[in-house]
């Protein structure tokens, strides 16, 4: 064979060992083995395995066009170096659209504040102070305009009730309540990587009816793509109608 069939062949190889690298990167991460940084890592160097396997798995397939050997193995190659890509590769393509921000909330003036979770950010990178970067509200503010207090024509006790029940619907671990202060904190985690965000969630009486206030924040990334602003509409949307349909 000559050396684009060996091509197809080793195209086929980095394929395999980029989405074995990035399994155990991620499983590591999940698992809360070796910190954050290693997994990340490894994540990062699986794209880039992926990427060369690719590259090397198409100079394969060429070889084969042209009558050579080693189809199945340019293939494999080609399949598992765009899967061991993805993730780093939709990372980049997201974050295009959203600002560098990983705490978000629906009160910009008085967030909700967290207290049991702060033990369980011990090491994280990113603090809970929103000092970072500087323009964080307005930053906010110009992203996601839509993303504003909750308001509803309930008594607090009985949104907070549903609220719980909200939070064990979105698959959320409950960190703890503090009822007396209408406080709720939970932990979302990613699914594919599997990356923890940090959820203080605050209900108070307002007006006759109840406020609903959100704050979600990364522990690790200066970006969080979009995923906590996603995550605070979705359960906002999720308590609405609950509450509706306890109403009904």
């Amino acid at each position: 064979m000559d050396e684009k069939s060996r091509a197809a062949r080793w195209g086929g190889r980095i394929g395999i060992l980029a989405i074995l690298l990035l399994i155990a990167s991620i499983t590591a991460n999940h698992l809360g083995l070796l910190g954050y940084e290693l997994p990340l890592a490894g994540i990062a160097l699986a794209a880039l395995l992926g990427v060369i396997a690719l590259v090397v798995s198409l100079v394969g397939l060429i070889a084969v066009l042209r009558g050579k050997h080693g189809g199945v193995a340019a293939i494999l190659g080609v399949a598992l170096g765009v899967i061991a890509a993805v993730p780093v590769g939709s990372t980049l393509v997201l974050g295009r659209g959203v600002p560098r921000i990983h705490d978000i909330t629906t009160d910009l003036a008085n967030p909700p504040q967290f207290v049991l979770v702060v033990p369980l950010r011990n090491g994280a990178p990113n603090s809970l102070d929103r000092s970072t970067p500087p323009d964080l509200a307005e930053q906010q503010k110009k992203a996601y305009p839509d993303l504003v207090t909750l308001t509803v024509a309930e008594q607090p006790g009985k949104v907070y009730v549903a609220a719980l029940e909200t939070v064990k619907d979105m698959g959320w671990t409950l960190d703890g309540s503090t009822p007396e202060k209408g406080l709720i904190e939970a932990t979302a985690v990613t699914k594919l990587i599997g990356f923890k965000d940090d959820v203080a969630i605050r209900i108070v009486e307002k007006d006759g009816g109840t406020a609903v206030d959100v704050r979600s924040v990364s522990r690790v990334g200066m970006s969080d793509l979009g995923a906590n602003a996603k995550r605070i509409r979705g359960f906002l949307g999720a308590l609405s109608a609950r509450v509706a349909a306890q109403r009904s």
